[in-house]
């Protein structure tokens, strides 16, 4: 069964098994790098918020040997749960007064998000592109967020320099710069005590929650702290949308070793 018969088959078990109350539907979500996912979404007509599970991976178990009717099931069970324990009243997300304090931005990369640049509003730095999220604080969502879209900006009545401005303002206080070695950071992870390379020192630039980190670059203010302190120039290695690494420029190497290093990290383990 090709995959476009897998998605068809799963949601008739699902929309058989969750009844009539329900609205059960596909969707296309755009991810990071323009990764686009196939989703089916179910939804209780009173609900406000309504999960999404993503069937890519599921497809894969189908492949390797697990019944269709199983995978049904697994998705039931998800939504079941999710409509138990979630109860959000979102109205207040209409009221750019009551989400401003929370709007952020965070870093990506242009020429591979051109098709999720269509949809949000978004900043250039260099090849990168800044766009805004809004940062929830459910205890039963964890460190959820919210893409800020086009639509969401229209309904606020904002502009992109206005979101700008507003994450900007936030980026500081609601998501302050961390910039810590690589060994201490390890450290701190894993509980295993790391020496420092004193030869090559690595520091990680990011931020408090760890989250979307990479774009402390854009208000760092350690940054140039840690290159006066070293007394020399810092390398910038882009690890993830969550941090960036720092090494000192020892004019050892050139660029391009750094250039292939972080393209062959990125594309085999990131």
């Amino acid at each position: 069964m090709n995959f476009d018969a897998f998605v068809e088959k799963i949601v008739d078990l699902v929309r058989r098994n969750m009844g009539k109350a329900y609205e059960i539907r596909v969707t296309k979500v755009t991810k990071n790098n323009d990764v686009e996912l196939t989703g089916i979404v179910v939804a209780a007509k009173a609900d406000k918020i309504s999960p999404t599970v993503y069937l890519e991976g599921l497809y894969e178990e189908y492949l390797e040997g697990t019944v269709i009717e199983t995978l049904a099931d697994k998705i039931v069970d998800v939504c079941k749960g999710h409509m138990q324990d979630v109860k959000l009243d979102m109205d207040f997300f209409r009221d750019f007064t009551q989400v401003k304090d929370k709007i952020f931005y965070k870093l990506i990369n242009f020429d591979k998000n051109r098709k999720l640049l269509e949809e949000v509003p978004y900043f250039r730095w260099h090849d990168l592109a800044g766009v805004f999220y809004y940062a929830m604080e459910e205890e039963i969502l964890g460190r959820a967020s919210i893409t800020i879209h086009c639509q969401h900006m229209t309904m606020w009545g904002q502009d992109v320099d206005s979101l700008y401005r507003t994450a900007k303002q936030n980026m500081k206080e609601g998501m302050p710069e961390l910039l810590i070695s690589m060994p201490e950071l390890f450290s701190q992870m894993t509980g295993i005590v790391v020496h420092r390379n004193e030869e090559v020192p690595m520091y990680v630039l990011t931020n408090q929650e760890k989250l979307y980190g990479a774009a402390a670059l854009l208000y760092s203010e350690q940054l140039k702290n840690l290159a006066e302190q070293m007394d020399c120039d810092l390398l910038i290695l882009p690890s993830s949308i969550h941090e960036v690494l720092l090494i000192p420029d020892d004019h050892q190497k050139g660029y391009d070793f750094y250039m292939k290093m972080v393209d062959e990290v990125n594309r085999t383990q990131v």
